[in-house]
């Protein structure tokens, strides 16, 4: 374990599980947990032994509740810019990686909390959690992609109805709405994430980029062009040795033993 300033970082079984690391301010987000964060991602990108992201918070209460207000109080005009471009850097980084990210929201995921959770693939939810994007009631609106990543997700009215009134939500009415896939008790949740990445972490690591590049660029295109992107991810990971190694162990009755790199 390597153990930061505001950021947990452990891998363990090629999962990397991330935790957000400022319990006593509801791990909120400030500058140098966004620039720890962004050099943590730099390493998970170049490291082709982690297969899968795990993202959580500290403590009992909160994944992330926000920016901190303490400094975004200070920011004027151009300080705030910068800082809402700090954010979507960091953020865009996440949801860039090639490797599969499940968020483990284990409480408050509010602000910048919810904008992190919908950079990832899916969310896991503890039943305490709480989701929201609560900018408005500062004379705000999001500044993390929240007002372009949860239309997406969920449909532009009900995202509009979060956003104007900055309502918080429970992990049971998110699930409803399709940005949560499973709510979990709390003291299951981690174990009940884990497993899922598990499952996936033993899986070819090229047909794992491909599926996520796929789904990803094929949403903001034409379903003809989004079928194009799907011919050439898949001939691409028939050009993988773990193809052959799928195909010939369905054939031999066995378990698949994947173990292609970007480059076989």
């Amino acid at each position: 374990m390597e153990d930061k300033q505001y950021i947990i970082f452990n891998v363990e079984n090629n999962i990397a599980v991330v935790t957000f690391n400022r319990p006593k301010a509801l791990n909120a987000l400030n500058s140098s947990l966004l620039s720890e964060f962004t050099r943590i991602l730099e390493k998970i990108a170049d490291d082709e032994s982690i297969h899968v992201l795990v993202l959580t918070g500290a403590g009992e209460k909160a994944f992330v509740a926000g920016a901190d207000i303490n400094e975004l109080a200070q920011c004027d005009a151009l300080s705030g810019k910068r800082f809402s471009e700090a954010g979507h850097e960091t953020i865009g980084r996440l949801q860039s990686l090639s490797i599969p990210v499940l968020a483990a929201v284990n409480g408050f995921a509010l602000g910048g909390g919810s904008e992190i959770a919908l950079a990832c693939d899916f969310i896991y939810a503890a039943e305490n959690a709480m989701f929201g994007l609560p900018e408005i009631t500062l004379g705000l609106i999001p500044g993390f992609g929240g007002t372009q990543r949860l239309p997406r997700l969920i449909g532009s009215n009900r995202a509009k109805e979060l956003i104007f009134t900055g309502r918080m939500i429970s992990a049971a009415e998110a699930e409803n709405m399709g940005l949560v896939n499973r709510v979990c008790p709390p003291e299951v949740l981690m174990e009940e994430t884990l497993k899922t990445a598990s499952a996936i972490a033993v899986k070819g690591r090229v047909s794992l980029r491909e599926a996520k590049q796929a789904i990803n660029a094929g949403m903001d295109v034409d379903l003809a062009t989004g079928c194009n992107i799907e011919i050439n991810a898949f001939s691409l990971c028939m050009a993988c040795i773990d193809a052959k190694e799928g195909t010939s162990a369905f054939l031999e009755k066995r378990k698949a033993d994947f173990k292609g790199s970007y480059t076989t």
